[in-house]
């Protein structure tokens, strides 16, 4: 994400959390070859990162702790004079502008114009005259300034992880005005402390904003770092979101390539053949997110390995289940199976008997996968009746959205194969009209059902991460051979960065 107006921190900080860059990474002479997981960032959205975040540089300003400055000098008929400037803070700062651009000398560099910042404190100051004369006096202090701010952030890596080194920060002055009790046309010897501190006032600043402005580099870099290995975690199953080759920073657009490889307890499945090339991106999003198939795969499969993939069905659900339509062959059907039992007291369980296999291809995701379902009729005081038992093979093509902060999953197509019938009020198996009801019931109403659940559990697991804090524009879910591509617009909470800085400032 990259972005224009009157903020950078912000901006740094989360193209530094999204972006890894190779000074000190090896990833051998193949670059995409370990890829399963690519963000691509385009300027559009660096430009907005940059203004709706200003108020993260200005609380750098603000939490920068500024030492004690001393000094002295002496004057030729003066004697020495020392002064000392204390509990120095900053108050009602501003910022006018602030550019952003990306370069291809692997940094982002970040100009801020016309910091306007008044700063406070208390001024001590000592005359000793040449006939042991001396003078100390505490005054209150105010100092106007305007300041420029450039920065120029270089992204190192670290054991395959994002380390910004913001330390080439430069302050350029071109106000530093010292008052002195509110009094905005000092005297001599006060216009003399402004002329000794002034250098030294400078030096101060610098080092300490620009000290500062690296810490809260850090600080949120890490924090953004967190926040994405949380996202994609869990209970016991994680993706690997280290470096996978080194980043791509262009003038319109930051790309950064992961392993995306899914951990579940101690297995995983390593990815060697990815098929990503930058030119299947474009540039008119704001933000792109590239999935391999092989990634998402290895996600079902560790879905299916933990018990992941696992309805229950009963009450209304079981009954819109199975009186999708009304009909003689249905009522029949329903009252053969169930035998005269109400849905209130029968459960149905949908499970996957084998790891789903999942394809990618234009017309939509492919699934195919081996299915059982399981009617159980709820006796009281005695076991669960097995009423119906089914195991079929099932291949469904599904087309997933985004939508008011919601995932929906709509199956497009569909076919069913029982391989496993079993039924009490058919044991032979020899109704037709019982195994035609229910295969129609899976097409029509069941793939649906379970995809809708599935939808429903994926967007709670999402929102669980904080996803509908974010404003999401006309986000696209594309499928392609081989791999899908998450295209979207968006708008930043900033107030997620400004939370994150008052807890840890």
């Amino acid at each position: 994400m990259c972005w224009a107006g009157r903020m950078v921190l912000g901006t740094f900080s989360i193209l530094l959390g999204l972006v890894h860059a190779a000074a000190a990474c090896e990833f051998g002479p193949f670059p995409y070859r370990g890829t399963g997981i690519v963000c691509r960032m385009t300027k559009p959205a660096a430009l907005l990162l940059n203004r709706e975040t200003a108020q993260v540089i200005q609380a750098a300003f603000r939490n920068a702790r500024f030492p004690n400055i001393t000094g002295e000098r002496s004057m030729r008929l003066l004697g020495r004079v020392a002064y000392g400037l204390s509990g120095i803070q900053v108050n009602d700062l501003s910022i006018e502008r602030s550019e952003v651009e990306l370069k291809e000398d692997n940094a982002i560099h970040i100009s801020i114009r016309n910091v306007t910042a008044l700063f406070k404190g208390t001024l001590t100051y000592g005359y000793a005259g040449a006939w042991f004369l001396q003078l100390f006096h505490s005054v209150d202090f105010e100092i106007e300034s305007s300041i420029d701010l450039q920065l120029n952030i270089k992204l190192m890596c670290q054991k395959d992880q994002v380390a910004p080194d913001a330390s080439d920060c430069y302050l350029t002055f071109h106000k530093l005005t010292l008052h002195l009790q509110g009094d905005k046309q000092p005297g001599w010897l006060k216009q003399l402390f402004t002329d000794f501190i002034s250098f030294t006032l400078k030096l101060v600043l610098k080092r300490e904003v620009c000290k500062e402005i690296n810490a809260v580099a850090q600080m949120l870099t890490n924090y953004i770092l967190d926040l994405a290995a949380n996202f994609v975690r869990y209970k016991d199953i994680a993706v690997d979101i280290s470096l996978a080759s080194d980043p791509v920073i262009k003038a319109t657009y930051i790309e950064s390539h992961h392993k995306g490889i899914v951990l579940y307890r101690n297995s995983s499945s390593r990815l060697s053949d990815s098929i990503f090339s930058p030119s299947l991106l474009t540039e008119s999003r704001m933000l792109y997110f590239w999935f391999s198939e092989h990634s998402l795969s290895s996600l079902a499969a560790a879905a299916f390995l933990d018990g992941q993939l696992v309805l229950d069905l009963r009450g209304e659900k079981l009954q819109e289940l199975f009186e999708m339509e009304d009909s003689e062959v249905q009522r029949k059907a329903v009252q053969m199976i169930f035998q005269g039992t109400s849905y209130n007291d029968s459960m149905a369980k949908v499970w996957s008997l084998s790891q789903p296999q999942i394809s990618f291809q234009p017309e939509g995701t492919i699934v195919r996968s081996s299915v059982a379902v399981e009617v159980s009729i709820l006796l009281a005081g005695e076991e669960p009746l097995v009423a119906l038992y089914m195991e079929k093979e099932i291949t469904a093509t599904i087309q997933a959205t985004y939508a008011d902060k919601k995932l929906i999953l709509q199956p497009v197509d569909s076919s069913v194969e029982i391989k496993v019938f079993k039924c009490t009020a058919d044991p032979s198996g020899e109704d037709p009209s019982i195994q035609s009801f229910l295969q129609n019931m899976i097409l029509v109403a069941g793939i649906p059902e379970v995809t809708s659940s599935i939808g429903s559990a994926l967007t709670s697991l999402l929102n669980s991460k904080r996803l509908d804090l974010f404003d999401i524009i006309n986000p696209e879910i594309i499928t392609r051979k081989g791999y899908v591509i998450v295209q979207l617009d968006f708008g930043f909470p900033s107030h997620l960065l400004l939370h994150f800085l008052e807890k840890s400032l």
